[in-house]
């Protein structure tokens, strides 16, 4: 089977449908480079038998993922990066089948529908007044900050309220943690494989970024040292608890020697754990070591529902007010009805009894995974959303996501998350959220097919 210009024979129906899947793959294969200028519609059409507007309508679907662009006669064409990250989810919706095992999302049933159509009806009895009528983000928001303490201390965390602004999320959290610890030229420095939208986001907020070494447990503290001695480093952002796409965890004295490192230099912490209680048994949090210096957040999205878009981030007591304000002129407040739906949640024991589910879900799905990888090298944490694979020589990177494309499975390559220029032992993140175990359980049978067999070049021509 031909990618790209594809042969007629090959198109299933609908036609505009699986020529545009054509065009997706062949783009996300490299073998339509940015800039590339694409046959006109009629072109196309004369060549593949098909009608014009047939090949308009699969253009127009590409387009609308933002992988090509057209103009009014100068046609259409590959779309450059334009310094944007590339995004480590790949784009299947309403293009095929494929068991998507690139999205980091929590499993997710009837069970979370049915709670929160319960807590829905609930709120449509007594919803307070104030998630309605109040514009005074602290007065809607103080009983909010009550049981959020309660999963804060599910987390590893006892704070006093004050200290908790509650975001639309933990990606508001890190955006608002960023700009409260950092000003503009500042040095953030970061896992050497760490979190995919942190490149654009320092660019964004006008602060420069690292990567720094790492190993099985995450940063190293010589490394980070070294960097705050011959460098002026502001911000360390770490992902201590499995996050990390090479599922690091770090252990209780690694992170307090990062701590030690942070107080000697003056150096602030921005702690991601957006995945929460999800991992039981874990080390405390840096923010229960070092609450003088460490900005963490966390949230409900990743390890409950991804509808529930409510996250929290709890500041140093010296940056209260600084936090405050910078949330206030870029988001205001959090969505009181989110708020509202996560209080209930908290003070009625659905989100615990969630999370609990999650963990079972999540540790089955991690058995069956191994088991396919068996005799492969792979890193995964017991409750963790994702696993990371090891490619053995002589796969690389594109080639192997490539090969799993064209074999019904998406997955991450590894370059997504790398901060710097510097090379990163080749690897791929697999993703066990979303679809059902049977999916899954076919999607790591695949992956680990080809990860014990050769690369075959002439995969992508025939």
């Amino acid at each position: 089977m031909t990618i790209w210009p594809p042969k007629t024979a090959d198109l299933a129906r609908p036609a505009y449908r699986s020529l545009a899947r054509r065009l997706v793959e062949a783009i996300e294969a490299g073998l339509l480079q940015p800039g590339a200028r694409l046959p006109t519609h009629r072109a196309l059409a004369e060549d593949l038998d098909l009608s014009v507007q047939t090949v308009s309508r699969a253009y127009e679907e590409v387009r609308r993922m933002g992988l090509i662009s057209g103009e009014v006669g100068r046609g259409s064409y590959v779309r450059a990066a334009r310094g944007e990250p590339r995004l480590p989810w790949q784009r299947l919706a309403g293009l095929d089948d494929a068991v998507d095992c690139s999205m980091l999302v929590p499993v997710t049933g009837e069970l979370q529908a049915t709670r929160m159509a319960e807590v829905l009806k609930s709120i449509a009895r007594d919803l307070p007044a104030g998630a309605l009528f109040s514009f005074r983000p602290r007065a809607t928001l103080e009983s909010h900050c009550a049981e959020a303490r309660r999963w804060l201390a599910l987390c590893g965390l006892d704070v006093d309220a004050g200290r908790i602004v509650p975001t639309n999320g933990s990606t508001a959290a890190m955006t608002l943690a960023l700009q409260t610890a950092a000003v503009h030229g500042d040095l953030v420095v970061t896992e050497e494989l760490g979190h995919h939208t942190l490149k654009s986001l320092t660019a964004t907020l006008g602060l420069r970024l690292n990567g720094l070494p790492v190993d099985a447990e995450g940063v190293l503290p010589e490394a980070f040292d070294r960097a705050c001695r011959t460098s002026n480093v502001a911000v360390l952002y770490v992902m201590p608890s499995g996050l990390a796409p090479n599922c690091a965890m770090m252990g209780e004295e690694r992170r307090r020697a990062l701590v030690d490192v942070a107080a000697r230099h003056g150096v602030s912490i921005v702690e991601n754990d957006a995945w929460g209680p999800l991992s039981a048994g874990r080390p405390p949090p840096l923010a229960a070591l070092a609450p003088e210096r460490v900005f963490y957040f966390t949230g409900l999205t990743k390890c409950l529902l991804p509808g529930l878009r409510v996250g929290w981030l709890v500041v140093p007591e010296a940056s209260v007010a600084s936090a405050r304000t910078r949330h206030l002129v870029t988001n205001w407040m959090a969505t009181p009805l989110m708020a509202e739906i996560a209080s209930r949640w908290i003070a009625d024991g659905t989100a615990r009894a969630l999370l609990r589910w999650q963990r079972r879900q999540l540790e089955a799905r991690n058995r069956i995974v191994a088991e396919r990888l068996q005799g492969l090298r792979f890193r995964a944490a017991p409750n963790g959303m994702h696993v990371w694979l090891s490619l053995p020589e002589p796969w690389d990177e594109d080639a192997f996501v490539a090969h799993a494309r064209h074999e019904g499975v998406a997955v991450a390559a590894g370059v997504n998350f790398a901060i710097g220029p510097g090379p990163h032992a080749p690897g791929v993140r697999i993703c066990i959220g979303a679809g059902s175990e049977t999916d899954i359980a076919r999607g790591a049978g695949t992956i680990a097919r080809l990860a014990r067999s050769a690369p075959e070049p002439a995969l992508l021509a025939i």
